[in-house]
């Protein structure tokens, strides 16, 4: 049905879900190549309920990737070159922002680097970005009763979502709870990245 339903878009339409496709798409692809050094911090540490926890992540944005790339390839129907709906705002928290602040846990394991971590990926990439752009993207597909198929993985893919927001604040709640220094860290991190995600 999803077939049928993107045959019977207007090329406006179809550019839209593009565009919003294209950025969960790469953002997802980004998560799953950027997450490992959180995993790796917290197993380091010996917290095994978190670690087993947080692989489950890793396997869902995994997933994630390919749901996209299976709407892209199946139901779209052929290639696009979808760097042009990449804004400058959109490269800075996903190819800059989020491999630094991840990345850097290879090195530095500290609760600052965490709590940095933590900020970019759970709160900013899933909390201000994905639960509110998967939330448009659900809602407009169930208003124009379209795309069954795909508005069913979003609807599963928010699910995911809301587990890595809540983990991030399990996690940032546990940082500060044992040095409430940290929460100016937390403070400078969202108002750094804010611009660049309503961006």
């Amino acid at each position: 049905q999803d077939v049928v339903d993107w045959a019977g878009l207007t090329a406006v339409e179809q550019d839209l879900l593009l565009c919003l496709t294209s950025l969960f798409q790469a953002g997802e692809e980004a998560v799953t190549l950027d997450l490992l050094p959180l995993i790796m911090t917290i197993a380091a540490e010996g917290r095994l309920e978190e670690e087993m926890y947080l692989t489950t992540f890793l396997f869902e944005e995994a997933k994630h990737t390919d749901f996209f790339n299976r709407f892209l390839s199946e139901v779209a129907g052929s290639d696009f070159d979808l760097a042009h709906y990449q804004s400058s705002s959109y490269r800075e928290i996903f190819y800059e922002a989020l491999p630094t602040a991840l990345q850097a846990l290879h090195t530095d394991r500290s609760p600052v680097a965490q709590v940095r971590a933590a900020v970019t990926y759970n709160l900013v990439v899933e909390g201000i970005l994905a639960e509110t752009g998967y939330h448009a993207y659900f809602s407009a597909l169930a208003q124009n009763n379209i795309l069954p198929g795909t508005r069913r993985g979003i609807e599963l893919l928010k699910q995911d979502e809301s587990r890595h927001i809540a983990y991030g604040v399990f996690l940032l709640s546990r940082l500060i709870a044992t040095d409430d220094s940290l929460w100016t860290v937390v403070d400078d991190t969202m108002n750094t990245l804010l611009v660049p995600a309503l961006g």
